[in-house]
């Protein structure tokens, strides 16, 4: 699909000025992806990733809160498909309170629909959900409900120094026989030469306390990281990893 065909007939207008400055932000890290401007507004993840022909996840989210202990701006940017969890933010950063449009707007210098992860007017404090890591490339907006750009984890991770964290509703776990068969199945393509490797991500992703592991895909949150910018070699060896994991799980299990 081409990602851009909802851009073509748009014709070219001045970007506003929020637009601008995450232009000149991004064109000062030397990034090669500007933002776009499509022709609906992308005011939910779902309609951001429909006209960019990617999944829902693959959007990152603006959420904003209010820090009451100093009235700072609490910026999460989380994955399309998941649901920040308020009360694992307020663990890591203190009590929260809502953000209303004229907060937003003063802190960020963005309206709502529009919060770049990045050049706000006032220092934000960030975290980023860990969840965005499971795809090599996502969207962002860019200033403006009509404005996205492209971007990958580690870049966000980068540019924000923000810490990547838990910090999403815990998902219904598929039963626990189904995700083991379907890591399997993926870990039998990961092994066949020739073949592109695939994610070990089964669309949970929950780090259990006990393990250190996710319990949908078995990777450690640095594999998880990692997976984005690694090459075929070194995905191959996570999931030479997983299968270890795997294996000594069958054994404690029979």
């Amino acid at each position: 699909m081409n990602r851009m065909r909802q851009n073509d007939d748009v014709p070219a207008k001045p970007l506003s000025a929020a637009v601008q400055r995450v232009a000149a932000a991004l064109q000062a890290q030397g990034h090669p992806h500007a933002p776009v401007m499509l022709v609906e507004a992308a005011r939910t993840a779902q309609l951001a990733a429909d006209a960019l022909g990617v999944q829902v996840g693959q959007i990152a989210k603006s959420i904003i809160f209010r820090r009451l202990l100093d009235n700072a701006a609490v910026l999460v940017v989380t994955a399309g498909d998941q649901r920040v969890d308020e009360a694992k933010v307020a663990a890591l950063l203190g009590p929260l309170g809502r953000a209303d449009a004229a907060f937003v707007k003063a802190r960020t210098g963005f309206s709502i629909g529009g919060v770049a992860p990045m050049a706000h007017a006032s220092d934000s404090v960030t975290l980023i959900d860990q969840t965005l890591f499971r795809f090599q490339a996502i969207w962002a907006a860019a200033g403006h409900p009509h404005a996205v750009f492209q971007l990958s984890p580690p870049e966000l991770a980068q540019w924000t120094g923000a810490p990547v964290v838990d910090v999403v509703l815990a998902p219904a776990l598929e039963p626990a026989p189904n995700t083991l068969e379907s890591i399997a199945a993926r870990a039998i393509l990961a092994r066949a030469t020739g073949q592109i490797v695939p994610s070990p991500c089964v669309s949970v992703c929950r780090m259990s306390e006990d393990t250190g592991l996710c319990e949908g895909c078995w990777r450690t949150l640095d594999e998880i990281i990692a997976w984005s910018t690694a090459d075929e070699p070194a995905k191959r060896a996570i999931w030479a990893q997983i299968e270890l994991r795997l294996a000594a799980l069958k054994t404690t299990t029979d």
